[in-house]
């Protein structure tokens, strides 16, 4: 029978593959009907904050997540927090981040290295908030928000991912949605808090997939950027060919023989997918690094050449510090983390689909760690480097110490009366209706390996580009209203590729569930439908509840004076 999350207990010696499955398998137990004013489908970071908010607002709220992990990345190894200025970070996002800060406050939870030795640049005695943490112990600050608000929250509920069938619609408006266990959820408002927009999609909502071309909303960084493509690339000539020279031999695993396509045109690539590997170099808490089964070597011939370059460049990885000497461990470089070119069957993709694609992720992460600290033709020197590294005894215990949630960077988009693109993000269009703010770089990771007119592999699709504070629109959390009047979508937003590389970041996802969950308790309050719901009336309750819904940029020396 599923049961909410403070009555689950788990086994600790299930293999990392077993329980993936099992949060991809149908339970069979007895159908129920649960009901409450808000249902949220996805318990993400951003649906754990919407969560709160509807209770803080006196409301009942039931939290149905598909898998069996809560807190999405944030819990899932992310714990180096890409934001940009985090000034714009208000509301129940800033209490987390808080809430850390108070944690590791407290001598005793350095139990691996002393806090007076951490260094991190984002860190600073000015600041009310600490910005980087351990898996376990955002686990932790969720746990007890939970706890705290009494909330109802159900694992192991995946929605039936047939249209008419998962969702139940009458008039405009979702009564019901359905489970493949059989439970039936029905709400007042439902948001959609999935990374993958399941929901959304199953209500008919229209979105998008992969990226625009430049023309479709007057864009200059979106489609193929081939031209453009100078990070995390290949500093020299790779021959992409299983035999080298011998283009008959058939071309390296990974590399698109479609590629690039025409510049600045679209497609259906989505960027690469990886795992936040939380790893650590203390002896007394570190697990060694085994060759998964499934290892094929073929697949790290050219993370191989590449190493054996004149060009190589390492380490072929972030390793960000987290406390306790663990890491939030990152892409970086021309081949590593990222799996480029393997996830573009993902956000359409079947359960059964998924959970093979996150498998084959799995195993090509390992494959890689193992490779680097032991493949014969990896010069000494580096694997003295990569061999420092293991999996942490006290994280991820349930999965064989490694992470159950794949960095989904990007899915399913929205398409709603409002798309947020470049110009929204540079400052050039300034929507009026706020409910949060963005402020990290446009950042879209990779998207495919071709092989350019040299001859050698290329990496297309890394975009970089700075941007200021900007207003995200209440207008691209909520589809059109002939489409859908009690929906809202904190994370697959309507937006373009390029702008949603910057709002994806989880501190943003957190603010706009908390402003998901606000309008969907005002419009109950009112009887209207989202589309319908007063912005005044909303931009109030949001700046009472500490959300930052604009950005002043701070005077100068001169302009004080």
């Amino acid at each position: 029978m599923n049961r909410p999350l403070s009555m689950l207990r788990f086994t600790s010696r299930s293999a990392w593959i077993h329980v993936l499955m099992m949060a991809f398998s149908i339970s069979a137990v007895r159908a129920e009907l649960r009901q409450a004013d808000v249902i949220i489908y996805g318990g993400t970071s951003s649906g754990i904050a919407a969560a709160v908010q509807v209770t803080r607002m006196g409301k009942t709220v039931i939290v149905a997540e598909p898998s069996h992990h809560l807190g999405g990345l944030t819990t899932g190894g992310l714990g180096q927090t890409d934001i940009g200025n985090k000034v714009v970070i208000g509301g129940i996002a800033r209490e987390f981040y808080q809430e850390i800060k108070k944690i590791y406050a407290d001598d005793a939870r350095w139990k691996f290295q002393k806090r007076s030795d951490y260094r991190h640049g984002s860190l600073s005695p000015k600041d009310d908030a600490q910005w980087t943490f351990e898996p376990h112990v955002a686990s932790e600050v969720y746990a007890g928000w939970i706890t705290q608000n009494k909330m109802q929250v159900f694992t192991g509920q995946r929605l039936v991912l047939t249209k008419n069938q998962g969702v139940k619609m009458q008039g405009g408006r979702i009564q019901q949605i359905v489970m493949e266990s059989g439970d039936v959820f029905a709400g007042k408002m439902f948001i959609d808090a999935s990374y993958e927009g399941d929901l959304l999609a199953m209500a008919g909502v229209k979105y998008t997939v992969g990226r625009e071309a430049n023309a479709q909303y007057g864009e200059t960084v979106n489609g193929v950027q081939a031209k453009g493509a100078h990070s995390h690339q290949f500093g020299g000539f790779i021959d992409p060919y299983v035999k080298k020279g011998d283009a008959t031999s058939g071309l390296l695993p990974g590399i698109d023989a479609n590629g690039p396509g025409i510049e600045g045109a679209g497609d259906q690539r989505v960027q690469a997918y990886c795992f936040r590997m939380c790893l650590t170099n203390a002896p007394e808490n570190r697990l060694p690094i085994e060759k998964p089964a499934g290892y094929n070597e073929r697949d790290y011939e050219m993370l191989l050449r590449y190493a054996e370059s004149d060009f190589y460049t390492a380490p072929a990885a972030k390793y960000d510090p987290m406390p306790n000497a663990k890491t939030d461990t990152n892409n970086s470089g021309a081949v590593s983390t990222d799996f480029i070119g393997q996830n573009y069957a993902y956000p359409d993709g079947s359960y059964q689909e998924r959970a093979a694609i996150i498998e084959r992720h799995r195993v090509y992460q390992l494959g890689y760690l193992w490779t680097l600290q032991n493949h014969p033709r990896l010069p000494d020197r580096l694997k003295q480097f990569y061999r420092q590294w293991g999996l942490p005894k006290d994280e991820f215990q349930k999965t064989d110490h490694w992470t159950p949630q794949l960095y989904i960077r990007e899915a399913r988009r929205m398409v709603g009366a409002v798309v947020m693109t470049q110009k929204h993000c540079e400052g050039r269009d300034v929507v009026a209706d706020s409910v949060g703010m963005g402020a990290y770089n446009m950042d879209s990771h990779h998207v495919q390996r071709y092989v350019d007119e040299k001859g050698g592999v290329r990496n297309e699709g890394d975009i970089q580009l700075r941007v200021p504070p900007y207003p995200i629109s209440y207008r691209a959390i909520i589809p059109r209203k002939e489409e859908c009047e009690n929906l809202l979508v904190p994370i697959c937003l309507s937006a373009s590729h390029m702008a949603f590389g910057s709002i994806r970041m989880e501190p943003v996802f957190m603010v706009l569930g908390q402003s998901s969950a606000t309008a969907a308790c005002l419009a109950i309050d009112a009887g209207v439908a989202l589309s319908a719901l007063d912005y005044p009336t909303l931009q109030k309750r949001l700046r009472a509840d500490g959300q930052v819904l604009e950005y002043k940029k701070p005077a100068t020396s001169k302009e004080k004076k």
